[in-house]
């Protein structure tokens, strides 16, 4: 067989195709070119953006999905207090002076704005705002800024002392709120994203966002300057001074507590170390519904005695015949106990009737009585061996 037949017409083939090529690419119209080349571009692209896409996608989490639900309706609450103090001679001192002029040196009462700031979060699209009582105590103007840069001025429908509770309401219709979530649902160890304003971060702006877990629930706190606070959540996500009275919320956008406040661990330090508290959101929809009912201030008012549960060696010590009662501690001078003849040592044993076995139901019954400033309660006091009653006229908290 001869080879060199058989090569010379495959490699003319060979020859004829790279040809063939080689025109096509010199005299194809570029319009095609452009076509093929475009094609290839918008694959690129699309593949790129799909990557993108599902990259954004995955940084997405229940949490983030929870803040951006939440966030609009969180506020910044700035006070106004008007802060008094008694300004002296330079020559108070002096005893020579003070001999001789009594009359200058008694000082006078001096007042002066100070500002202060806290936290609050929108509870229905027609304005209504909570917040802790002890961020508006005293305050004589409230403003209240929104995420967006907008500030209103806010009124004051109604706070609550001892639970530490406020309602406000501005002139503002349509507005982004939370939901209540129900704090008797809250599992230990599930996210809690606190939302606030701490050290005045948020000014025409978004608030400060922390995360943690519910640490523990239903803790309870001898009372805080005339301040009950039970069934408290506890939280290790982070809360500083301004963080007051914004929403604790869950991953699914509910807000199941109001950060209240914080163990610091030492009392030079106002910082966090994740330890804070929040009270439950059940409590606040009880406080805030009661407050809408009653109007401004009802709820201010102050008693001025501590108890403390008995125990079995308390009970022997005073001749009390059982551990059902709260044994007096503590009286304020000057306060409604005080003037209603309360004395230290008294066990209560009932109040307005109904009996009493611990300092947290004492607490409870006077919550749950809808008492207000001017009201009186009924105390059935066991005083050596002998039954009394006592009534105690209920006076507006002194700030």
């Amino acid at each position: 067989m001869n080879l060199s037949k058989l090569v010379r017409p495959i490699f003319t083939i060979i020859v004829g195709i790279m040809l063939g090529i080689f025109l096509y690419q010199k005299f194809a119209p570029k319009n095609q070119r452009t076509a093929d080349t475009e094609d290839t571009s918008l694959v690129s692209k699309a593949r790129a953006a799909s990557e993108v896409d599902s990259l954004t996608f995955s940084r997405q989490t229940a949490i983030t999905r929870a803040v951006s639900e939440v966030s609009p309706a969180v506020v910044s609450v700035n006070v106004t207090k008007i802060d008094k103090y008694i300004q002296r001679s330079p020559y108070y001192a002096d005893p020579f002076f003070r001999q001789f002029f009594p009359e200058l040196f008694g000082g006078r009462v001096v007042e002066r704005p100070v500002k202060s700031l806290g936290s609050g979060f929108i509870i229905s699209p027609d304005g209504f705002i909570v917040t802790n009582e002890h961020v508006v105590s005293s305050g004589t103007e409230i403003i209240v800024a929104m995420g967006d840069g907008e500030e209103y001025k806010a009124q004051l429908i109604g706070k609550d002392h001892i639970n530490d509770v406020a309602l406000l309401k501005i002139e503002k219709e349509n507005l982004p709120y939370i939901r209540f979530g129900d704090s008797d649902r809250v599992l230990i160890g599930e996210w809690a994203i606190a939302l606030g304003n701490p050290f005045g971060l948020f000014t025409s702006n978004q608030p400060t966002v922390t995360v943690g877990v519910i640490s523990a629930v239903n803790r309870d706190f001898s009372p805080f300057d005339g301040r009950v606070y039970e069934d408290m959540l506890q939280t290790d996500a982070a809360i500083n001074s301004g963080n007051s009275g914004g929403p604790l919320c869950n991953a699914l956008g509910e807000v199941i507590g109001m950060n209240t406040f914080i163990f610091t661990g030492d009392e030079h330090s106002k910082g966090s170390v994740g330890i804070g508290f929040a009270i439950p959101s059940n409590h606040i929809r009880e406080v805030v519904e009661k407050l809408k009912k009653r109007g401004k201030g009802d709820r201010d008012f102050w008693i001025g005695l501590y108890g403390i549960n008995l125990n079995n060696y308390l009970a022997r010590l005073i001749g009390f015949p059982s551990t059902n009662g709260v044994l007096i501690k503590r009286i304020v001078a000057h306060s409604p106990a005080e003037k209603a003849g309360v004395e230290l040592g008294d066990v209560i044993v009932a109040i307005n009737g109904i009996r009493i076995t611990s300092t947290q139901m004492a607490d409870q019954v006077i919550q749950d009585s809808d008492a207000v400033v001017g009201d009186s309660l009924r105390l059935l006091i066991w005083r050596a061996g002998k039954q009394i009653e006592k009534t105690i006229i209920l006076e507006k908290y002194q700030h």
